[in-house]
């Protein structure tokens, strides 16, 4: 199958011709990766997080980064070859950076790629990074259009999966078809429920498929539960709660970034708060595999503490690119460093697993290191681009879904 046998054409209003498609209405049966669906004014809104953690930290930050539906998508069996989808996407401006790329949809067919498409209307929300500030204009509902999807074999209904922008807010409002359709049907794969941050969210990933969560777990063979929270990968207990309470085969848990670039903890509470992060998830998984990460590369924040902040003078040439504010003499204070987290990371695993054969540890560098570093920058320095989410994606599936990785194959 080539990918121009199928166009995606984003448009502004129904496309002519609808009337005589099918509608479908949205719900939870046909959507996988979210953990909550709202209903909303215009149609439904996937969530990542459920409701009582949305009620309970009602935190900016965590409800834009909740609210992207990073590793959601629809699935569905039908013979349509044409599907059309209208969504309100909430678009995300930064003041005094160049503008952001449209959100990407992307179709399968039976696992393979088939079409990408865009919508370019919607709601638009404005940062100010410098102030913290945010300001929502709303807009119109657009409609992201797949035609000439090839039949499935024999003529049979296929197995179509429309991956949401992994970066973009998306209001589900209308799904329509020139054939009916089905909720998809289990394929019996285990299902990997990963936690991290904006890197484990897409962060500058070319589509939702390609984050390089997305990229492992197809290489792996199993369904996606993608919790990369940007920003958010915080330790906080109402997380632990979540990944406790969501169904799971395997977890992991990418840890340090956040907490190291919001300057959110000294080594006090740091090496309490992972060990209570363990016991919750614990709690509700036993037994399961679990995959504790620490960070990938990251130069500005190896040896120097944060905050990070937006680094003002590349911002008046139009760049964004970040920087880091701490000083590294306070790291013997107790400020946390990514190279003290690897350290600490690694420490608290050897002494868990020796009550916990399920626990396991993998070190970032070998996902992204100096070598990476030196072929590949980090565009910002802090976030990878697509180059590397499709190594990082690469190099997780080859050392953890392998007969000696963490997460092994069932045995025949």
């Amino acid at each position: 199958m080539r990918s121009e046998n199928t166009s995606a054409t984003p448009t502004d209003s129904t496309p002519d011709g609808s009337a005589d498609r099918i509608t479908t209405p949205i719900t939870a049966d046909l959507l996988r990766g979210a953990l909550d669906l709202e209903r909303t004014e215009h149609g439904v809104l996937p969530h990542r997080l459920p409701a009582w953690v949305r009620a309970q930290y009602a935190d900016g930050q965590l409800a834009m980064a909740e609210s992207q539906p990073s590793g959601v998508r629809l699935a569905f069996r039908t013979r349509a070859t044409t599907v059309e989808l209208d969504t309100l996407p909430t678009k995300r401006v930064y003041t005094g950076a160049p503008p952001r790329p449209d959100g990407v949809y992307e179709l399968l067919v039976d696992g393979v790629l088939a079409g990408r498409g865009s919508v370019r209307d919607g709601n638009t929300l404005t940062v100010d990074m410098t102030t913290g500030s945010a300001e929502l204009r709303t807009g119109p509902v657009g409609t992201v259009r797949f035609t000439d999807l090839p039949k499935g074999d024999s003529g049979d209904a296929k197995d179509i999966e429309i991956w949401l922008p992994h970066n973009e807010t998306t209001e589900l409002v209308a799904l329509r078809t020139d054939a009916p359709v089905e909720p998809a049907t289990d394929r019996g794969r285990r299902v990997w429920l990963h936690h991290g941050s904006s890197i484990s969210h897409g962060s500058d990933a070319a589509g939702p498929t390609s984050i390089w969560p997305a990229l492992a777990a197809s290489l792996g063979g199993v369904e996606l539960i993608n919790l990369g929270l940007g920003g958010s990968a915080m330790l906080d207990p109402f997380t632990a709660r979540t990944l406790r309470d969501t169904p799971a085969d395997l977890i992991s848990v990418k840890i340090g970034i956040n907490v190291v670039n919001a300057d959110a903890m000294r080594m006090r509470a740091f090496t309490p708060a992972v060990h209570g992060f363990l016991d919750t998830i614990r709690e509700g998984h036993p037994d399961t595999p679990l995959l504790v990460v620490s960070p990938i590369l990251c130069p500005i924040h190896e040896d120097t503490p944060g905050p990070s902040a937006p680094d003002l003078a590349h911002m008046s040439e139009g760049l964004l690119k970040f920087v880091a504010m701490g000083d590294p003499a306070e790291t013997a204070a107790g400020k946390l460093t990514l190279r003290v987290i690897r350290d600490e990371l690694a420490r608290i695993v050897a002494q868990r697993s020796k009550e916990d054969p399920n626990l396991h540890h993998l070190d970032g560098l070998r996902l992204y290191g100096e070598t990476d570093f030196a072929e590949l920058p980090l565009p910002d320095a802090l976030h990878p681009d697509a180059a590397t989410h499709r190594r990082i994606g690469e190099r997780f599936a080859a050392q953890v879904f392998t007969a000696e990785g963490a997460f092994a194959p069932h045995e025949a």
